[in-house]
């Protein structure tokens, strides 16, 4: 049983949300500006977070969120605009979903993110790539020996690009085996994941040496 932090204005919407998330056995704190929503991190498992919020908008409420943790974070965005979306994601957000947003399909993005900051990708021992080591066991990444702090995704992604370095994996391979295998998502949440990523792990994301683009293709891991 998960507790979810629900973080909408509209009161039609968040008490709909409200009732329906605790039909399916989630505990739910609702608040309806951001103001209040940071106040109750603390007893969060999860963040459902609406972007347009008085007062704080959402938006900074995910960079708070990000700034001094990895609680998952699904943003609600009152239309699939690409500038909303990809704001959103950059802001560190691991999935968004647009309103009007089915309960169930709220609840099913709910269970994929906490089963990905609950069951990273693993494989075997550290590695040591240049100034940045990788302890698969402990789940840890450090750069030039000080511990890089990783959102559940972003470890995943790392995790998951590494594994074989040199390897192109596509947008849509990362998709399946980051996000959810058969997950019907699309290429912004690699690539917002991808530039939150470079700017924690690369001294210079704007020629990065670890995670490289292959125009066309997608992204590989760079050289050992």
């Amino acid at each position: 049983m998960s507790r979810v932090l629900l973080i909408e204005d509209d009161q039609a919407v968040r008490e709909g949300l409200r009732l329906a998330l605790r039909r399916q056995g989630h505990v739910v704190r609702a608040a309806e500006s951001g103001e209040q929503g940071l106040s109750g991190l603390a007893d969060a498992d999860v963040v459902v977070l609406d972007l347009m919020l008085p007062g704080i908008d959402g938006f900074e409420v995910c960079r708070r969120i990000r700034a001094v943790g990895n609680l998952p974070i699904i943003m609600l965005t009152a239309r699939g605009d690409d500038m909303d979306v990809v704001a959103g994601l950059e802001a560190g957000a691991d999935d968004y979903v647009v309103k009007p947003v089915q309960p169930r399909v709220l609840e099913a993005r709910i269970r994929a993110v906490l089963r990905r900051a609950g069951d990273p990708v693993q494989h075997a021992d550290a590695e040591l790539h240049g100034d940045l080591t990788i302890d698969r066991a402990g789940l840890v990444v450090s750069k030039n020996g000080e511990q890089v702090g990783l959102a559940p995704t972003e470890l995943r992604l790392l995790l998951e690009l590494s594994s074989a370095p040199g390897r192109v994996l596509s947008r849509q391979q990362l998709l399946e085996s980051v996000w959810d295998r058969g997950y019907l998502g699309d290429s912004r949440l690699v690539d917002a994941c991808v530039q939150r990523l470079r700017s924690k792990i690369e001294t210079d994301p704007a020629a990065p040496r670890h995670i490289q683009t292959v125009r066309g293709f997608g992204y590989r891991f760079g050289p050992l």
